[in-house]
């Protein structure tokens, strides 16, 4: 049988989410519902959807829900989803706080249900490019600049933006934080609207993040060095170029010698730098997003982006806007 699934809130993001669910064949898309009505109306009529005119109904009629409602509400709607049973993809952030995201993780234990988090960055076709390479971070640099959108301003940058690198950099690095240093401004809001913060793991990585929605011109790029490699990803044009050592015995097929970074002294065992431009397969990374929340339902495996990751992702984003305010 399908999954019977719903989306609640059909705003700019909502609406994407319902869009594409009406390109996966394996699935039952029963309905939306959204407190304003008008536009309600108008992804009903243009989807050809049901539309619910209560949230238990919703509720009622669904196996999964994807919550894209503002997040000030995410932990009221995902919990009265949970306690009755139906699995959640919340947007990202998780909840409003990180108190809110443990009580989540809790209620989800205590019914039994998944719970999938939109960090859709992890569903890139950049990150997919790069996972056969062997990633141990020594420092990472990423910008995420986008220009100004009024529909993100009940929340700061950090939580708006920052958070997409805060869930990968945690998901790479594998470590726990050291030490946090931030600065951060408000310019058209009365919330953080550029910032930049640089976390120490305990690992000894060190990430240096900065996040802007006052922007001219939109970047989200990312650069990650480590012992053996350099490697540059590009989220936003789907591009990856990769500078790696390796010996004559180990060369790589496909890559050329980058000899405009010079040469290497290496006395006895010869070692070069390689320039390679790895395959990105474009895919649509939300729609790759809801196929992998409905794969784990189908065969009761994990999530690929956890309650728990995006629970430690806003802690951090909470403990770098403290920094700040403080």
């Amino acid at each position: 049988m399908k999954l019977k699934v719903s989306v609640v809130g059909v705003g700019h993001l909502g609406g994407i989410h319902a869009k594409l669910l009406k390109e996966h064949s394996d699935i039952n898309f029963v309905g939306i519902r959204d407190i304003n009505v008008q536009r309600a109306n108008e992804i009903s009529n243009s989807l050809s959807v049901n539309e619910f005119k209560s949230l238990d109904d919703t509720i009622k009629n669904s196996d999964a829900i994807i919550i894209a409602v503002p997040t000030v509400i995410h932990h009221e709607i995902a919990s009265q989803c949970i306690k009755q049973g139906k699995h959640v993809l919340i947007e990202k952030p998780i909840t409003a706080t990180y108190e809110e995201s443990l009580d989540l993780i809790k209620l989800a234990s205590d019914y039994g249900v998944l719970v999938q988090v939109g960090h859709v960055e992890r569903f890139n076709p950049a990150i997919a490019s790069v996972k056969n390479y062997k990633l141990q971070p020594l420092f990472i640099e990423s910008h995420r600049l986008g220009q100004f959108k009024p529909r993100a301003r009940d929340v700061s940058v950090i939580h708006d933006l920052m958070i997409h690198d805060i869930d990968i950099i945690l998901w790479l690095v594998k470590s726990g934080v050291k030490s946090i240093d931030a600065n951060g401004v408000n310019v058209l809001t009365d919330t953080t609207d550029i910032a930049n913060a640089r976390i120490t793991f305990e690992n000894g990585c060190v990430a240096n993040i900065t996040a802007s929605r006052i922007s001219a011109n939109p970047m989200r790029k990312m650069r990650i060095f480590q012992k053996d490699a350099y490697i540059s990803l590009d989220f936003q044009e789907h591009k990856v170029e990769v500078f790696k050592i390796y010996s004559d015995d180990s060369k790589p097929i496909t890559g050329t010698p980058a000899t405009v970074l010079g040469s290497l002294e290496t006395g006895t065992k010869n070692q070069n730098i390689y320039y390679e431009l790895p395959i990105v397969n474009k895919s649509n990374a939300i729609f790759d997003e809801q196929a992998s929340f409905f794969n784990a339902i189908r065969n009761n495996s994990e999530v690929p982006v956890s309650a728990y990751d995006a629970s430690n992702a806003l802690k951090l984003a909470e403990q770098i806007l403290d920094k700040i305010n403080r």
